[in-house]
């Protein structure tokens, strides 16, 4: 794909933002501060998060201490931090002509790009040092690893290439499953793959149904995003047959034996409800149908997630 050109009154809007914000008094320390955790997305962080915590105590089958949890907590969270600021860096100037993201702090102006990348990269070996000293040299590598794999793969090869850029890049957001397994217990196992799978397969239908609503924004910025490169008929069938393969990828824990009845009563009803919401969409084409996928997505994950952390503390 060809280098994008950013048209004029895109680039004066810019512009003129950056220059606003320059002048601003907002631009002071507390600003400053606002920017550098906004690089970090911090509620992307909190979705990922979701993740870690339950496989820690199916690892552990039971509670593991909660200075372990804490310290593998804020290392992924850092991790992913500095990951997604890396994103900021790089994306900086689709991030200018979308109107979601035109606000994030280097279309703006209030950070430059290098304090951004050492900003990141700090976060990042801040993470590695604090997941080793607290767990072991497993987990804090696969927390780098993701951040590569977002970087590298998603970022820089693949988003601006490839409609599949989700499908294959959004496997960086499953490693938090593994990261915690590791954190626990120094390997990763069947079950902790099972975990990464789920997420990994629910990443596309959760994404794309985001993309539908910021199709617009996508095509103008010239990122062939599925909803931008695929009629909206495909689009949403992907999304429903992506949710229903969640249902047997999620009650592939239950083969392990190392889940209940609990769990597994669990991923059927949200499976089932998720399937639903997904072949809904297929004939709604009001605004709002895809985000009430998207925030279906979001509770499938949770609450699934919630359910593996509640089977070990209820019958473990």
């Amino acid at each position: 794909m060809g280098a994008l050109i950013t048209d004029p009154p895109a680039r004066t809007i810019r512009l003129e933002r950056q220059a606003a914000a320059l002048a601003s008094p907002r631009t002071g320390f507390r600003a400053k501060l606002g920017a550098y955790v906004a690089l970090t997305k911090p509620r992307i962080i909190g979705l990922l998060l979701i993740t870690t915590v339950p496989a820690m105590i199916l690892a552990d089958q039971g509670m593991p201490s909660l200075w372990l949890v804490a310290a593998t907590v804020i290392g992924g969270t850092l991790a992913a931090g500095g990951a997604n600021a890396i994103n900021c860096v790089i994306d900086r100037d689709i991030d200018a002509l979308m109107h979601r993201t035109q606000g994030r702090p280097l279309p703006m102006g209030i950070v430059d790009p290098a304090s951004a990348l050492a900003f990141a990269l700090a976060l990042e070996a801040v993470a590695f040092a604090l997941l080793w000293a607290t767990s072991n040299l497993l987990a804090a590598s696969l927390a780098v690893a993701a951040t590569a794999f977002y970087v590298f793969v998603y970022t820089l090869w693949l988003k601006r290439r490839s409609p599949q850029n989700i499908v294959i890049g959004g496997a960086a957001g499953a490693f938090p499953p593994l990261v915690g397994w590791a954190a626990v217990t120094g390997s990763v196992s069947v079950e902790a793959a099972i975990l990464f799978a789920i997420v990994f397969v629910w990443t596309p239908p959760h994404f794309w149904a985001l993309a539908i609503k910021y199709r617009e924004d996508y095509g103008r910025a010239n990122v062939p995003m599925l909803p931008v490169v695929a009629t909206m008929a495909s689009t949403k069938s992907q999304i429903f047959w992506y949710a229903v393969a969640l249902v047997p990828v999620s009650l592939l824990l239950v083969a392990t034996g190392s889940v209940s009845w609990v769990y597994g009563g669990a991923a059927v009803v949200l499976g089932a409800a998720f399937v639903r919401q997904a072949w809904l969409l297929r004939g709604d084409d009001s605004p709002g149908a895809a985000m009430s996928v998207f925030k279906a997505s979001i509770y499938y994950l949770a609450l699934l997630f919630a359910a593996v952390a509640a089977d070990q503390l209820l019958l473990g």
